[in-house]
C-alpha cells in the first residue's frame, strides 16, 4: 500500500497545470481590462481633439455650407477637422453660415 501523505507526480503536475490556466486566465483578463482603458482614451483624444477643431458641411441641397465645431452632433463627419485660422477665414466668408447649435464663432473671435 502507498503512503497517503505522498503525492504522486501526476497529482502535482495536474495541480500545476490547473494553477497555470488560472494564471492564464488572470492575464487574458488584465489583457482585456487594459485594451478597453486605451480604447477609452484613445476615444477621448479624439473627442478632445475635435472640440478643438471645426469642420465645414458642405453646401448640398439648397442648403447653405455651415461651419461647426469639431465636436457638434449636428454634422456628423469626423473628418477633415479644419484649425482656428482656417475657421476664421471660412465664418468670414459670406456661403459659409455658422451653425445656430454648435455655435462655432464663440471663442473664435476672441484673442
Amino acid at each position: 500500500m502507498s503512503d497517503p501523505s505522498q503525492v504522486s507526480d501526476l497529482d502535482k503536475n495536474r495541480a500545476l497545470v490547473d494553477w497555470l490556466e488560472w494564471q492564464l486566465r488572470q492575464a487574458k483578463n488584465r489583457v482585456r481590462e487594459l485594451e478597453v482603458a486605451e480604447e477609452q482614451e484613445r476615444r477621448r483624444r479624439e473627442r478632445a481633439r475635435a472640440e478643438m477643431s471645426w469642420k465645414i458641411q458642405p453646401q448640398r441641397g439648397g442648403m447653405q455650407a455651415m461651419l461647426h465645431r469639431g465636436g457638434c452632433a449636428t454634422y456628423s463627419e469626423q473628418f477633415g477637422f479644419i484649425n482656428r485660422e482656417e475657421a476664421l477665414i471660412a465664418l468670414a466668408e459670406p456661403d459659409i453660415e455658422a451653425c445656430p447649435i454648435c455655435t462655432p464663432e464663440t471663442g473664435l473671435k476672441q484673442s
